[in-house]
This record gives structure tokens, sequence and C-alpha cells, in this order.
């Protein structure tokens, strides 16, 4: 049986303009990956800052579901090899 526990961290930016940014660092023990993201407030939007949240959040951790799939498509090509 093989178990693994891997740490995230996301860190949440707001900008005085209305921007939200979002880092998220994968540590997996023997590697790292860092992902990002961010969210814009149109100016004639009210500024809900939980909403940039989870824009930047959802889009930084999307970025991090890409990097991994393109690991493990690397991955599956050489062990085909």
């Amino acid at each position: 049986m093989h178990t693994a526990q891997w740490k995230v961290n996301l860190h949440l930016f707001e900008e005085d303009d209305g921007t939200t940014k979002a880092r998220v660092v994968l540590d997996t023990g023997t590697t790292s990956l860092t992902a990002h993201g961010t969210a814009h407030c149109r100016p004639t939007d009210s500024n809900v800052p939980e909403i940039g949240d989870e824009l930047a959040a959802s889009r930084a951790m999307n970025d991090l579901s890409q990097q991994l799939l393109r690991i493990a498509e690397r991955d599956i090509q050489g062990v085909g090899s």
C-alpha cells in the first residue's frame, strides 16, 4: 500500500486597484510546484473581497492541476518507453 501526504499552501493578496492575486505552493516532500491566479474587479462593480479570493484561488488551483496533469502525462510516457 502507498500513502503520501502533500502540503498545499494558498496565499491571497489584494491590491488597491481591486486585483486579487493567489499563489498556491504544493510541497510533495521531494519537489514543489507553484501556481498563480488572479481576479480583477471592474471599476463599475462592487468590491467584494470574498469573491475575488474565490476566483483567484480557483484559478491558481486550476493552474496547479494543469501542471500536475502535464507532469503525470510525461511520467506515463516515460514508463511506456
